[in-house]
């Protein structure tokens, strides 16, 4: 191969988190730069420079996704280095939320989950309750963090038998008789919390379809209960242009609506170990079903199989 130019993309690329402790110093920060920073303007440009200045210092007030964006340096990441000549380069700045998620990805709950007012029990709509945007919301975020805390544990831990040291951020608040469960079959419940918030994605009620979405819709409830009671600072913030209604956040409503039953809490019971057995006599008695782990990934008799192929978030 000859010696000649070549233009390559690079393949690596760096991934840069910034939290902001003040807008206003941010804000004035790039304002000062801007007005220090040296501007051209082509001969037939209609705006001089202390126009393109001005325009610049406007765009990034009050807006402090822009204000990072003019701190930004693509260009920076390739130093000098002995055969390779800078041509050009891009960047983009996006805003956020705690996950690592971009606003801009954030359903669009209100269109999602319309509300309506009515309040009759005979009402098609909303048969007298509904899935409101601000309990989508809460219901979407907590089923967005307990999976990451799930593949975590995954990641920690692999086959390691559960314990309760606190060691573990998701599967020690799983029934006991899972706790012997292999890293494959955890990666597979992480799953179920990605599915419960897919559905919601999708403006969908999230109606589990197996144990295990069962049990990651419990923990989501708890979850998105304690998110809202502690009046979360950004998590309220987010939802606080939806519409309000009289159903938002009501958990017990929530739960009865969306479960049709609570059969997997009493594996939480010591005193009926063996009930996840579909030939055990308690079992049979109360008509529970199998709850052994190995049938958690089954979907129940009326609901339908998703999708095998759909692929993991990690």
């Amino acid at each position: 191969m000859g010696g000649g130019e070549h233009h390559a993309a690079p393949r690596r690329h760096r991934l840069r988190a910034a939290h902001i402790t003040d807008e206003n110093a941010l804000e004035q920060a790039a304002i000062a730069d801007i007005e220090a920073a040296q501007f051209s303007v082509s001969s037939d440009s209609e705006l001089g420079v202390a126009q393109v200045r001005q325009e610049e210092q406007d765009h990034v007030r009050g807006d402090a996704v822009a204000a990072i964006q003019w701190f930004v340096d693509a260009g920076g990441v390739i130093d000098d280095r002995s055969g390779i000549e800078f041509v050009e380069a891009t960047e983009s700045v996006v805003e956020i939320d705690e996950r690592g998620v971009p606003l801009s990805a954030w359903p669009q709950f209100a269109a999602l989950f319309p509300l309506c007012t009515c309040g009759a029990d005979t009402c098609d709509q909303c048969s007298g309750f509904q899935v409101t945007p601000r309990t989508a919301v809460a219901l979407w975020t907590a089923a967005g963090v307990l999976p990451d805390q799930a593949y975590d544990d995954v990641l920690e831990h692999g086959d390691e038998s559960v314990d309760d040291t606190g060691a573990w951020s998701v599967f020690d608040e799983f029934p006991r008789i899972t706790w012997r469960q292999n890293a494959v079959w955890r990666r597979q419940a992480a799953r179920s919390f990605d599915d419960i918030s897919d559905d919601l994605a999708a403006g969908n009620w999230p109606r589990p379809r197996c144990p295990a979405e069962e049990m990651a819709l419990h923990l989501i409830l708890r979850s998105a209960e304690a998110t809202v009671g502690d009046d979360w600072a950004d998590f309220t913030k987010r939802y606080a242009d939806l519409p309000e209604h009289d159903n938002d956040h009501d958990w017990d409503m929530l739960a009865e609506t969306l479960l049709q039953d609570i059969d997997i809490l009493a594996l939480f019971s010591k005193q009926l170990d063996g009930i996840e057995d579909p030939d055990s006599e308690q079992n049979r008695e109360l008509g529970i079903g199998d709850y052994r782990p190995q049938a958690w990934f089954e979907p129940f008799l009326d609901m339908d199989a998703r999708d095998p192929r759909r692929p993991f978030r990690r």
